[in-house]
């Protein structure tokens, strides 16, 4: 009863004006959206749980139990009966690359296969009907997972000559799942004047056979030297949207964008001034050249993008071989990877940062390029003292040398990680790194945590599939999704539940300057919610996998529902 009169009077007051964020609300008591009957984990330590959730506007009116809400029930407020289900603050990708997610859905997918025949397979099934001049292009092959392996057999690769006799005439060009390396048929590569006098640029790798012709793996900035058509306006325009509704259904609310050039940046302005966007934008510019462009950071006044950071490139990837490392390749001996960008420009980028109020994000994988990133972090902070709450980040963060972890604290660094990354590589990182090195700073998520600090999540997309459900398994599990323990190396680094909600909720929100307004369920917070079929708090490891996304609700509006198109 004293609940329910509590409420009353919280309407009483709101009845008089509604102020929350600074920005006044509809004055008026009635909720336009309610949650009732849910398992709530809320993020705020002052109330860890609840039942129902009042929505007013776009912003979260009343937290607690059911006779809490009651009161603010009328005629027009939408009701959703969570029936016990559970409720988290919207989950936010801490690091993906939206329009890939699109692109991928539009181009080869070449996830899942199972060897190079049904790679060549998916290719010739895209060549019907293409027409003189067009490429073939895909993504999402990653031999490391292939069950046939007989045909990678130079430096752990395949070679582009079955390719080329299948498809002699089109040329192709298919992207590794990370990225971070490309494979191209003869076509292509006699069309962009690759052969075996070719050199590979700094930064990158042109994998050769013995007779030092070119293989047709290119690996990081060797990339570059592939110039594909890009796409039309509508294609772009065809790719964010497909992005966006793959996240809605796997209940992401926030997308931090790693790495998005000016005309990407300029769609995404297109889409927030004609409310389009459906769910908030966090971007990152491509590089240095495009921050100074820019110029300031800037911020739609509807929340939906902000655009406040800056993607630097450290090194590779470790797939690839292209991370950079403090000893060799325990599989590659004659290989420690390279940085993709020049240690200055990470240490100007820094400097433009902390003069000019951006955040620096740097993509640094092996041991050295994590080195490399702190060091030139620490540099240009000497000389900015008085920037206190910069909240660089480092993206990735997999391999760490011990000596380095403390830094992060130090320095204030956090630790963009995904977890489903440590479950994705398990299965070879050993032999890229050795047993020892694995162990030791291989995904060490409790080292960083017990230093203090702040981990946020996601998965890379299209790298690894979007769903935050995935990595959050595997950030509890440290397992394969097959039930596939890791033997015992790193499984004492696994987060708690609790800290691995935290990474996709409160921290992810505090990693892109917005846990004050987001992250949590609390009066006055922008109303983001994830509503999940199954209580991945508390049910066996075994069963969280099967969690199916109900609700995906953004700024106070159902953007996607289990079943039904998007609501208005």
């Amino acid at each position: 009863m004293r609940r329910s009169l509590l409420a009353v009077a919280i309407a009483g007051l709101m009845t008089l004006s509604w102020v929350a964020g600074g920005e006044a609300q509809v004055r008026k008591s009635t909720a336009d959206l309610a949650l009732i009957n849910g398992t709530v984990y809320t993020m705020d330590d002052s109330r860890p749980k609840a039942q129902a959730v009042a929505v007013i506007g776009n912003r979260i009116a009343v937290v607690g139990v059911n006779e809490d809400v009651e009161p603010f029930i009328g005629p027009d407020t939408r009701v959703i009966d969570l029936e016990g289900q559970t409720l988290v603050p919207g989950l936010k990708e801490s690091h993906g690359h939206l329009m890939g997610i699109g692109v991928a859905k539009m181009t080869v997918n070449l996830v899942g296969i199972s060897g190079y025949d049904e790679l060549i397979e998916r290719v010739l099934a895209a060549a019907e009907g293409k027409e003189e001049g067009e490429w073939i292009t895909g993504r999402g092959w990653h031999e490391e997972k292939w069950t046939d392996r007989s045909s990678l057999t130079v430096r752990g690769f395949m070679t582009h000559h079955k390719l080329s006799e299948a498809v002699p005439d089109i040329p192709v060009y298919v992207r590794r799942a990370d990225g971070h390396a490309a494979f191209a048929n003869a076509r292509a590569m006699e069309l962009m004047g690759i052969d075996g006098t070719t050199q590979s640029p700094d930064g990158g790798d042109i994998i050769k056979d013995a007779d030092g012709n070119p293989t047709g793996i290119l690996v990081d900035k060797a990339m570059g030297l592939v110039r594909v058509p890009g796409f039309t306006e509508n294609q772009r325009r065809q790719a964010l949207e497909l992005g966006i509704q793959e996240c809605l259904a796997n209940g992401i609310t926030m997308f931090d964008d790693a790495g998005v050039g000016v005309d990407g940046i300029d769609l995404y302005k297109e889409y927030a001034e004609q409310g389009k966007l459906d769910m908030r934008v966090y971007v990152m510019a491509s590089n240095l050249h495009t921050m100074r462009a820019l110029k300031k950071p800037w911020s739609h006044p509807d929340g939906f993008l902000t655009v406040r950071a800056v993607k630097m490139y450290g090194d590779g990837a470790l797939g690839s071989r292209g991370a950079w490392l403090l000893e060799p390749y325990a599989d590659d001996p004659g290989n420690s990877g390279f940085y993709t960008t020049p240690p200055d420009s990470i240490y100007e980028a820094a400097r433009y940062g902390l003069e000019h109020g951006w955040q620096v994000c740097t993509h640094a994988i092996g041991d050295r390029g994590n080195r490399m990133m702190l060091d030139m972090y620490e540099k240009a902070m000497k000389e900015f003292p008085h920037v206190k709450d910069h909240r660089f980040r480092d993206e990735h963060t997999q391999i760490l040398d011990e000596a380095d972890i403390p830094r992060f604290a130090r320095l204030g660094v956090i630790a963009s990680m995904q977890g489903i990354h440590a479950t994705s590589d398990l299965p070879w990182a050993p032999d890229r790194l050795g047993h020892a090195r694995t162990v030791e700073g291989g995904y060490v998520w409790q080292k960083l945590l017990k230093e203090g600090v702040k981990i946020i999540n996601g998965t890379d997309a299209p790298v690894e599939h979007v769903s935050p459900i995935a990595s959050f398994y595997a950030s509890v599990t440290r397992e394969l999704p097959d039930g596939t323990p890791e033997g015992g190396m790193f499984g004492d680094q696994r987060m708690s539940r609790q800290e691995a909600l935290r990474s996709y909720t409160l921290d992810a929100a505090y990693g892109s300057f917005h846990e004050d307004v987001l992250g949590s369920i609390e009066q006055g917070k922008l109303a983001d919610f994830t509503a999940l079929s199954k209580d991945i708090m508390t049910v066996p490891e075994n069963e969280i996998l099967d969690t199916e996304i109900l609700y995906t609700i953004v700024d106070g509006k159902v953007r996607y529902e289990r079943g039904r198109a998007a609501m208005p």
